[in-house]
């Protein structure tokens, strides 16, 4: 079996580059599909370095010392030191949702919430959006995402987190990923405000933001492929209509934030013309 690494179009040469993999004894194959070249590497490989590499090269990078693993590096602390971005994003939901107690804690809540609240009798006032803003508490418009509310919500969401966004932060780099939180976080967070009110949180908005900039990313066919599965689009139209329909709700996973979902799906979508204009 053999994993894609990345795509090429046909007129590019690949000589130089497949020289040096032969030269350290990586296995490889190079095929021409439908206008474009394809380079494939054994799932032994790790195929995420050798995309790394292939953007060196590219850039005139002296490959001499050149070092593949042959285990897929899932284990690898290199790799793991090359996720900071990704780690440090799951380290802080998980002390977040930790020091809010699972939403237990409401008065630690209020600090991470888009708006202040307290709540009166059976009613919940909040303040004005606009009013916190102006006042400086600017980060509230994106500490909402690190608050989890029940452990399937957290898990799900942070291993989502650790499979794309590892990816996306060791393939595109970590500027791309940065940009893709701040931003789906912004988006997902003040849609799902607008619609709810203040009680909401999770990384569920970005999760969302990194399958459809994954998804999109692959179908353009870049040089550099995160290498998601096509039907993912597919998988997250499912889980929109699961949300939407109360079924999410049904099997433990708590109110669930579809309308961060939706506004998260859109803007990873829209961020990948930007990332990609950036990048060529």
């Amino acid at each position: 079996m053999m994993n894609e690494v990345f795509r090429v179009p046909v007129d590019q040469d690949l000589s130089g580059f497949t020289a040096i993999l032969w030269q350290h004894k990586i296995p490889h194959r190079v095929l021409e599909l439908e206008g474009e070249q394809r380079l494939l590497v054994p799932y032994s490989v790790n195929a995420e370095q050798i995309a790394e590499l292939f953007q060196l090269w590219q850039r005139g990078e002296d490959l001499s010392g050149l070092r593949v693993q042959r285990d897929g590096g899932q284990k690898s602390s290199g790799n793991i030191l090359g996720s900071w971005l990704t780690l440090l994003l799951i380290v802080a939901s998980v002390i977040v949702t930790l020091l809010v107690s699972l939403g237990d804690n409401v008065q630690m809540m209020g600090w991470f919430t888009i708006v202040e609240f307290h709540v009166q009798g059976n009613k919940i006032y909040y303040a004005d959006l606009l009013a916190m803003l102006m006042d400086g508490q600017v980060w509230r418009l994106i500490t909402p995402a690190f608050m989890h509310f029940n452990v399937p919500h957290i898990l799900f969401n942070l291993l989502w987190v650790w499979v794309v966004g590892r990816r996306i932060e060791l393939l595109l780099g970590r500027s791309v990923l940065l940009g893709l939180f701040l931003f789906s976080a912004l988006v997902s967070n003040v849609a799902q405000f607008w619609v709810s009110g203040p009680m909401f949180g999770g990384m569920s908005g970005f999760v969302f933001a990194l399958l459809g900039f994954a998804w999109l990313w692959d179908r353009l066919k870049p040089t550099t492929m995160i290498g998601m599965p096509p039907a993912l689009m597919g998988f997250m139209f499912f889980w929109l209509v699961l949300g939407f329909s109360g079924a999410l709700e049904s099997l433990g996973l708590g109110s669930i934030a579809n309308t961060a979902h939706l506004a998260g799906l859109g803007a990873g979508l829209a961020i990948v013309p930007f990332v990609r204009l950036f990048r060529h």
